[in-house]
């Protein structure tokens, strides 16, 4: 099935059962029809990559500059965006606060969980560095590996505390069974495959699902219960991919202008992950994992960008194009003996890419406000109640 029919029909989905869920649960934030209480999640752990990222990379690099966060937190903060990004989004929802990077050592709390993400992120281990490529060296196993020493050593100290003070910024052992466990990571492995070769990467998307899947098995064995699972979004409409692509060829892109090889690809790495977690369901009896069908929340918005408000898509409102020559978001260059700098729009809202690869504020709000409902999960229900196994029958 070509890229194009899988979201009109994710599209189509999820409208249904975002209406089914309205009239048959009642709400999609509360407590629902069926009488499934919310889960009162003490905490978030989050693996992932740029798409999470809450100031992991620029604490173990160099920092993200302006004008990255100026259209909320009003100065950089970690994150590759005017603003929040989904997982700040999902923490709002749940009532706890934003994610302290686990590789930030300064002004940190983690009483209420930490956020693993860092920025070129991937599920398997790379090969290219982040200064090739941007790749981050804290791949998906380094970054289960942090989450272990960070377990083990937080309650070390939590035990060790002579004062509530002394554990106020520390997680309590006891929450780490009730906490939520987030994964939002594997785009990059497409990224770095597509650099390699599509026939390479396509016979790598199984390594890579069942890497993600082991991460969970591993977390699960550890205590964790909770697992919400997003799937990878459409890698070919961000402006990145068909940027400098020139006069292409008839049937390359589809009719919103996204690479449809990058997203058929995409679109198969999904169905082998859904697979994947759906076969760990049946082996981790205690486990209440939600995958959730981010790619139709993306493709959904960008296929109907300008119904809901938005600018072309395709346009980037942070970075600068001068005679075919990219000035990425933040940088200077000098461009025919003139500084360019690669400045902000004014109205980053309009706008779905924030600088050319990651979303802006406003983008992230409308994928939060289509995913955390349940209407695009495999179990329906909304992230607040999805610490409930679904009734066997």
């Amino acid at each position: 099935m070509g890229a194009e029919m899988y979201t009109k029909m994710e599209s189509f989905r999820a409208l249904i059962s975002g209406i089914l869920m309205a009239l048959v649960l009642g709400t999609v934030w509360g407590e629902d029809a069926m009488g499934l209480p919310s889960c009162r999640f003490p905490a978030i752990y989050n693996f992932g990559d740029s798409n999470s990222d809450t100031g992991g990379i620029s604490a173990a690099f160099l920092p993200i500059s302006a004008p990255y966060g100026e259209n909320f937190f009003h100065k950089p903060a970690g994150r590759d965006s005017d603003g929040r990004v989904l997982i700040d989004f999902i923490a709002e929802h749940l009532g706890l606060p934003y994610l302290s990077a686990y590789l930030d050592s300064i002004g940190t709390n983690y009483r209420h969980g930490a956020n693993f993400a860092t920025g070129g992120s991937t599920i398997l281990r790379p090969n290219e560095t982040i200064y090739q490529n941007g790749i981050s060296p804290f791949f998906l196993d380094m970054q289960i590996s942090q989450f272990d020493q960070f377990r083990a050593r937080t309650r070390d100290l939590y035990i060790q505390a002579k004062s509530p003070s002394d554990r106020d910024k520390l997680p309590r052992p006891e929450d780490f069974p009730e906490a939520l466990y987030t994964f939002d990571i594997g785009q990059n492995d497409l990224s770095v495959g597509f650099r390699q070769g599509y026939d390479q990467l396509r016979a790598s998307l199984p390594d890579i699902a069942n890497k993600l899947t082991s991460a969970v098995q591993h977390l699960y064995q550890e205590g964790g219960r909770t697992f919400w699972i997003h799937n990878t979004g459409p890698i070919g409409c961000l402006p990145v991919a068909v940027m400098y692509i020139r006069n292409p060829p008839p049937g390359m892109l589809d009719q919103y202008g996204c690479n449809k090889a990058q997203n058929e690809m995409a679109v198969e790495f999904n169905k082998q992950l859904k697979d994947a977690v759906m076969k760990l369901k049946g082996q981790l009896p205690e486990a209440a994992i939600t995958y959730v069908d981010l790619y139709a929340a993306k493709y959904g918005l960008i296929s109907d960008a300008k119904g809901q408000g938005f600018v072309d898509p395709l346009k980037i409102c942070c970075g600068n194009r001068v005679n075919d020559y990219n000035v990425w978001c933040g940088q200077k260059a000098m461009i025919n003996g003139t500084e360019v700098y690669g400045s902000s729009c004014g109205n980053p809202s309009a706008y779905i890419s924030w600088d050319g690869v990651h979303y802006s504020q406003a983008a992230n709000h409308w994928f939060a406000n289509h995913i955390l409902n349940g209407s695009l999960s495999d179990t329906s229900l909304p992230i607040a109640q999805s610490c409930h196994r679904p009734r066997r029958f």
